[in-house]
């Protein structure tokens, strides 16, 4: 078997989501349940397919940035297809400024998406009501903002063939406001003026005339329901609100109430600081269930020193299966030395990763940018050098200390611990059956070895 340098370089792209629907993707996705404490996807799964199949449930997602929530969302939309449920999923980053969100815009993204899936799906909605509302945020956005362009478009203006005729395209027709609303603060503002005191109303409208109808004609075409699944949400800035509230907080608690009141199955994505702020217990009671958290792959067991075995063999494959997917996971280890110098080379990188899927990944791709495999031990440690220096430029002496007492209690604790550590990726949460556990990124923990990066 020889390697295809080219394929290999795309599929070690560290910016890559798989999409287990791709039959392509699906050569490269490792399960990783198994050493990350619980089977996070299989609770979400079971809650929408056997514990209410018919009654409409909410879920929070969360995890550290890029331990791979996307790719696990994707994969519990394939599993949700595969036993009979129309999913909708979508990044919501995609239409709204995550440095300035509100519940109205997270609703009409929710329609919009929800609407241009029934559209292409062939399913007949009639939303009056949405586009009565529609009609009256875009005159009044005509009317006040210089400029500003919008109109309700219907489907025969874009030469969409999913409906007759001059019929109204919901999906279109908020397209064309919020992509304007997306990219003018002002657009924004007016907007929300006009759509949050009837929040309620629009709440009413897309049970009424969207996810209800939806399900009754789903369910008559022999599916099991309606699944909305919202990405990106934990993207939301950590900003004040001008009522002084943080963002994250004044959507999911203050607000939370509202976006729990969709009438078929929803999973929101969820910043991970609302885990460690003092808002957990009202954003549990508000929505009901406890946000579920995607911890990293244990590289080490919670003593430290112990090697996670499981945890080795799945990263080993997850670098091995990039470079030959069409092989057999145990041929593949025969293959180590066609990317790597030796096999210590490869599990220094999967040590030295953390076991945070990204980070292995970009550790990886550097190494691919720099010379052709099979890649050697000084490359590897050349780009860990450089990593590691990348990372210790933006630490403080009292980040310094906060890394000491993490590298000695092995706990992180309040919002300040999460901004300072988590986000930041100086710290990594892992779980197992005990529980959970923080420890120090291994790329820092090397310096501390040198000295404690008291020298800093």
């Amino acid at each position: 078997m020889t390697l295809n340098l080219a394929k290999f370089y795309r599929a070690s792209n560290p910016s890559k989501t798989l999409d287990l629907s791709q039959s392509e993707d699906r050569q490269y996705y490792i399960d990783f349940s198994s050493v990350r404490g619980n089977n996070i996807i299989k609770e979400l799964g079971r809650t929408i397919s056997r514990l209410s199949p018919d009654e409409p449930t909410c879920q929070l997602f969360t995890g550290h940035i890029g331990c791979g929530k996307s790719t696990e969302l994707l994969r519990l939309k394939t599993e949700l297809e595969q036993q009979g449920f129309h999913v909708v999923y979508f990044e919501s980053s995609q239409d709204l400024d995550m440095a300035d969100v509100d519940i109205s815009d997270i609703l009409l993204a929710i329609a919009r998406q929800v609407s241009n899936s029934l559209e292409a799906s062939h399913l007949n909605v009639q939303p009056s009501r949405f586009q009565q509302l529609l009609q009256g945020a875009t005159q009044i956005l005509q009317a006040e903002v210089k400029g500003v362009n919008v109109k309700v478009p219907k489907v025969g203006d874009v030469g969409m063939t999913t409906k007759k005729e001059g019929e109204f395209s919901l999906a279109l027709g908020i397209g064309e406001i919020t992509a304007q609303a997306k990219n003018s603060p002002e657009v924004r503002s007016l907007l929300r003026q006009h759509l949050e005191p009837r929040v309620n109303g629009i709440l009413d409208a897309i049970n009424k005339e969207l996810i209800e109808p939806a399900i009754q004609q789903l369910k008559q075409q022999g599916k099991q329901g309606l699944v909305v699944i919202v990405d990106n949400l934990d993207r939301i800035d950590n900003k004040q609100k001008p009522g002084g509230q943080l963002q994250p907080e004044y959507l999911f608690v203050d607000r939370g109430e509202q976006l729990n009141q969709l009438n078929c199955h929803v999973v929101y994505t969820i910043p991970l600081v609302l885990a460690f702020s003092n808002a957990l217990g009202r954003l549990t009671n508000r929505f009901g269930v406890e946000p579920k958290i995607l911890p990293m792959v244990r590289v080490k067991q919670r003593d430290g020193t112990t090697v996670c075995q499981e945890g080795m063999a799945l990263l080993r494959q997850m670098v091995l299966a990039r470079a030959f997917p069409e092989v057999e996971p145990q041929e593949r280890l025969s293959l180590i030395a066609d990317v790597f110098d030796c096999s210590e080379t490869l599990d220094r990188l999967c040590l030295v990763s953390g076991g945070h899927v990204r980070n292995l990944l970009v550790l990886l791709f550097a190494c691919i940018q720099k010379d052709d495999p099979p890649i050697s031990k000084d490359c590897l440690e050349n780009v860990i050098c450089q990593r590691r220096n990348d990372l210790c430029l933006a630490i403080t002496p009292d980040e310094w200390e906060l890394l000491q007492q993490v590298e000695q209690n092995k706990t992180v604790r309040g919002e300040n611990g999460y901004q300072v550590l988590l986000r930041s990726l100086f710290v990594f949460e892992y779980r197992d059956q005990q529980g959970c556990w923080f420890d120090i990124n291994p790329i820092l923990a090397d310096r501390f070895a040198l000295g404690h990066g008291l020298e800093l």
